[in-house]
C-alpha cells in the first residue's frame, strides 16, 4: 500500500505563525501534504491559508464555522483525511512549538506503530523557554492521567502525534467526546483501550514566540476533571481485567 501522509494544522488567529510553520514543514518533509483547519479566524488566517494553497498543491484548507475546540477541529480533519485516502495523519500545532524538523523521526517510528507520540518527558526530549510552573503542570497532568487511566506513555497531554488510518478507524471517532484540551488524553486513552501499539519518540518543545497561547488554567482544570471522571468510572474494569484491552465495541 502506498503511504500518504497529511500534516493537520489547526489554526485560530495564527496569521503570523502560519507561513512560518508551513514553510518549515514543506522544507523538512516535502513529500507530505498539509491541511490547515481554520476556525474562522478574525485575523485573516483562513484567507492567508487559501493564498498559500493556491501557490502550492501540497497545501489544502478546511474552513470551519467558528471556534469549537481543538478536538472538534481534529475530528473533522481526520474524517476528511480518511476520505482522501491518507494512511498517516499528523497532529501539529501552528505556533512552532512542534518542530517540523523532527517529523521524519516520528514518521519513521510510524512504520512499526499505530500511534506515535512526540514526547517531551522521555530521555532525549525536553522543553525550551518554559517556566518551571508550566513544566510542573504538564508533567503533573501527564502523571495524573497515566495513574487514573492506566496509560503506558510518559507524555500523555502532548499534541505532536502521528496516527495511522487504521488507528483512527479502530478508535472510532464517534466515541471520543472531548472537544478541548482533554482531546489528546481522550484519544490516547481510546487507543490504549482498543489495544493499538503506541510508541514515544523524543521531541524538543519550544514555547511560541508569536501570537497568544490558547491554553488557560481553566481549560487544564476542566480536562483533569474529565480524566478523574473517566478513571473512577472505569476503575472496576481495570482492576478486573488488569492490562487486557477492552474490545473496540466498548462504549462510554
Amino acid at each position: 500500500m502506498t503511504t500518504r501522509t497529511v500534516v493537520i494544522i489547526p489554526t485560530y488567529n495564527e496569521i503570523e505563525n502560519l507561513p512560518l510553520i508551513v514553510g518549515r514543514v514543506r522544507a523538512a518533509t516535502p513529500e507530505v501534504d498539509i491541511l490547515v483547519v481554520d476556525d474562522n479566524s478574525p485575523d485573516g488566517t483562513g484567507a492567508l491559508a487559501d493564498e498559500l494553497a493556491a501557490e502550492d498543491h501540497h497545501i489544502r484548507v478546511l474552513h470551519r464555522q467558528g471556534k469549537e475546540g481543538l478536538g472538534a477541529a481534529y475530528k473533522e480533519a481526520f474524517v476528511w483525511a480518511l476520505d482522501q485516502g491518507y494512511t498517516r495523519l499528523v497532529e501539529m500545532d501552528a505556533d512552532g512549538s512542534h518542530a517540523p524538523e523532527q517529523l521524519p523521526d516520528l514518521l519513521a517510528a510510524a512504520y512499526n506503530a499505530d500511534v506515535v507520540l512526540g514526547s517531551r518527558w522521555i530521555p532525549g526530549g525536553g522543553v525550551v523557554n518554559w517556566p518551571l510552573h508550566r513544566q510542573l503542570l504538564s508533567r503533573g497532568g501527564s502523571l495524573y492521567s497515566r495513574i487514573m487511566l492506566g496509560l503506558p506513555a510518559k507524555d500523555v497531554t502532548g499534541g505532536y502525534r502521528v496516527f495511522s488510518a487504521h488507528a483512527i478507524e479502530t478508535i472510532r471517532l464517534e466515541t471520543v467526546h472531548s472537544q478541548g484540551y482533554g482531546f489528546q488524553v481522550d484519544m490516547l486513552w481510546h487507543a490504549h483501550r482498543v489495544g493499538l501499539r503506541i510508541v514515544e519518540v523524543p521531541i524538543t518543545f519550544v514555547e511560541r514566540e508569536l501570537g497568544e497561547s490558547k491554553i488557560s488554567g481553566g481549560i487544564v482544570v476542566e480536562a483533569m476533571l474529565r480524566v478523574t471522571g473517566w478513571g473512577i468510572r472505569y476503575l472496576p474494569s481495570r482492576l478486573s481485567r488488569k492490562s487486557k484491552p477492552v474490545p473496540a465495541e466498548a462504549q462510554r
